[in-house]
């Protein structure tokens, strides 16, 4: 059985047979770039949706949704190498970078989840999808993850390297679904929340291993003063700091994914997908309905 549902790209340019030669393995590869997102209609969109349906949306989940929009508008973004081959993936899955801080105090550890076809979800599915599988992760119940957690606690420093390596070109290059192990658990692009952290900047290093090729880093939603048709106003802004390997991805792939991301923040009904029917009972007589203001960071 295979690991992934892979078709291989037959039509390669010179250009990029050349960069997949130069390069020998992700770590050299990265480019980094920030992109500023308008975030007035998106903050407003996240509120009037937490109030129709109880679901707590945040940034994180409209931008896992975003991305795979994105790799759905570029399909040669979403690929892996093997055997110095671009080959494009057949679904788009999305990692969430989770913080464990069960460990006790001043202590945390990262974990994941990942989202399966977010393209053909929408974001009611993807809240409650996500929101489980961070509660499984969290709480430890995500038997495929600790097992592997805790088989990675006994293994030396000096192995871990080396055994990463294997596990990554068993699973990848060799494209096998190995027992024990979670199938395709970094997906087609990272998405991790820094804004919960309180940072508008910061750019994630390329984990080799999870052959993941874009990383998306979201940074804290600002009031930032902004010219508007003559006149000095205050907007919402985000920024969104990219890594991505630019051994099959470039500056033509990434500006159609930065136009795809922009235009999905600008305009989320028409993306995303309208404002759910309510799905709250309404309150009793002389009660309130009080739901949580909307938040940049992520539930993860």
């Amino acid at each position: 059985m295979a690991h992934l549902e892979l078709d291989k790209k037959r039509d390669v340019s010179a250009f990029r047979k050349i960069a997949i030669g130069t390069w020998k393995t992700t770590y050299d590869p990265s480019v980094y770039g920030t992109l500023e997102v308008p975030m007035d209609a998106a903050m407003a969109y996240i509120e009037r949706f937490r109030a129709a349906t109880g679901l707590r949306l945040t940034v994180s989940h409209m931008m896992a949704k975003a991305a795979a929009l994105a790799l759905e508008r570029m399909p040669d973004a979403n690929a892996i190498l093997r055997f110095h081959r671009i080959y494009l993936r057949k679904r788009i899955n999305v990692f969430f970078q989770v913080v464990m801080t069960d460990g006790g105090e001043g202590k945390a550890d990262l974990s994941g989840a990942t989202v399966e076809d977010c393209d053909q979800k929408d974001l009611s599915t993807i809240v409650v999808e996500f929101r489980e599988k961070v509660d499984r992760v969290r709480s430890r119940k995500d038997a495929a993850l600790e097992k592997t957690r805790n088989s990675f606690k006994h293994v030396p420093f000096w192995l871990m390297g080396p055994l990463l390596r294997f596990i990554s070109w068993l699973s990848y290059t060799m494209n096998w679904a190995l027992p024990g192990l979670p199938k395709d658990p970094f997906g087609s692009v990272m998405v991790t929340n820094i804004g919960s952290l309180g940072l508008d900047v910061g750019y994630v290093p390329l984990v080799p291993y999870s052959r993941v090729p874009i990383l998306l880093a979201v940074g804290a939603v600002k009031d930032v003063v902004v010219p508007d048709d003559g006149e000095i106003v205050i907007r919402k802004r985000m920024t969104v700091n990219a890594t991505f390997d630019h051994r099959f991805i470039d500056g033509f792939h990434a500006a159609v994914i930065s136009k795809v991301l922009k235009e999905a923040f600008a305009e989320p009904e028409k993306h995303f997908g309208p404002i759910p029917e309510s799905t709250l009972p309404g309150p009793a007589e002389g009660e309130t309905l009080a739901l949580a203001a909307p938040s940049d960071g992520a539930e993860g």
